[in-house]
């Protein structure tokens, strides 16, 4: 489940208009959700709030081997009009899950983020500001993000902890999203490291205004599915040594009329690793997932499974009542999720090693349940147990 303070970056993206998924760093986001989930150690819980639609505060609890937390600020320009109390949340935003691609939109127009007031320019570039430190370690993480344009944007991570190199590292991104392709540039104190992304879009181009047909003919046929390319370049200036990698993904839309499903395709040349993953929504409640790794040089390999199944609260009874007794009555609108009782991820590996995950909300409390188990430890079968808590108002 998404962290408060994630979800809260997530709708600041949505309200910049700003497309994660159009970036080669996600290309394997549907498998990782599915497949790399955390399960948690221990107890943990969060109270969370945004105080204004400018700032958000959040305290974390646990007692993981002895009593830690964290404490977290955020600061965002734009006022954020997503409901973020737990009691309100919908749970499709803030569980991890299968990432359905939205159709590309074209981007905005610069001068639609012009505002003026007696001749002179008033309009400010978006920001974001986050903060967290953990203690009792004295580990601090910041970002600063900040949108220079509709299509680009400037992300700064840095971390301060003296187990680290340095004492630190800060990783700078600046990221451009055109809509039809997106490219990524990034540096890293962490061994002077310098890189390149990129991932194109095969299909129409959302910048350029489809015209007219003037015959039955030239009548285009929708879009089901988007085929996406793209490739990553980085090389560490201090160590000498860099690396490579590629990797194909075809989704389908949401107008498409079957299964949505997602498939791609991750090589390393240098390193021999091949990666492939199939996802595809089965039905309305149910999700799978599989992942092959293979690397050419070991000939060793890795086979994941995983699922996510959606239980939802049976009111046949009820309906059935309504349908009899008040045909004419209109059903009152609910919230989305209004229907699901809970959300059950498991996944196996080769090795035997299972996770198990139980997510939902009881009144006004999100909470993650999981455990993860290793069979062929018969003397420590779980490797790790615990719940998260998440209040937020």
């Amino acid at each position: 489940m998404l962290d408060f303070m994630e979800h809260v970056q997530h709708a600041f993206y949505e309200a910049s208009h700003w497309n994660l998924d159009n970036s080669y760093g996600t290309l394997n986001g549907t498998a990782r959700a599915l497949l790399d989930f955390q399960t948690p150690k221990g107890l943990r819980l969060q109270i969370s709030s945004l105080a204004a639609p400018n700032f958000a505060t959040s305290y974390t609890l646990g007692n993981v081997g002895v009593v830690d937390g964290s404490v977290s600020y955020l600061y965002s320009s734009l006022p954020l009009e997503r409901k973020l109390k737990s009691s309100e949340l919908d749970l499709h935003n803030v569980i991890r899950g299968y990432r359905q691609l939205r159709a590309l939109r074209r981007p905005d127009e610069v001068w639609w983020w012009e505002i003026w007031h007696n001749g002179k320019r008033i309009d400010r570039r978006d920001t974001l500001l986050y903060g967290r430190i953990f203690l009792p370690q004295s580990r601090l993480e910041a970002l600063y993000l900040r949108r220079l344009t509709p299509t680009r944007q400037l992300r700064v991570n840095a971390v301060s902890d003296s187990n680290l190199n340095n004492g630190g590292t800060i990783l700078t991104l600046l990221q451009n999203d055109y809509g039809k392709y997106s490219t990524e540039y990034m540096y890293s104190t962490d061994s002077a490291l310098i890189g390149l992304r990129g991932l194109y879009n095969f299909g129409p181009d959302p910048r350029v205004a489809p015209t007219a047909p003037t015959t039955a003919q030239q009548v285009a046929e929708p879009m089901y599915g988007r085929f996406s390319a793209g490739a990553e370049l980085y090389y560490g200036l201090l160590n000498k040594s860099g690396g490579i990698s590629t990797g194909l993904r075809f989704a389908t839309l949401p107008n498409h009329h079957g299964f949505p499903y997602t498939m791609t395709l991750t090589l390393n040349p240098l390193m021999g690793n091949l990666s492939s993953t199939y996802a595809v929504r089965a039905g309305t409640n149910l999700t799978l997932c599989s992942r092959f790794d293979f690397n050419f040089y070991s000939y060793e390999s890795d086979l994941q499974l995983g699922c996510e199944l959606w239980r939802r609260r049976s009111n046949t009874d009820v309906e059935w009542a309504r349908k009899k007794l008040r045909p004419d009555w209109k059903k009152p609108t609910v919230a989305p999720d209004d229907d699901v009782s809970g959300i059950l991820k498991a996944r196996v590996d080769q090795h035997w090693r299972i996770g198990v995950l139980w997510e939902g909300r009881i009144k006004e409390l999100l909470f993650t349940l999981g455990a993860s188990l290793d069979l062929k430890k018969r003397e420590q079968i779980f490797r790790a147990v615990g719940i998260e808590l998440q209040y937020s108002s």
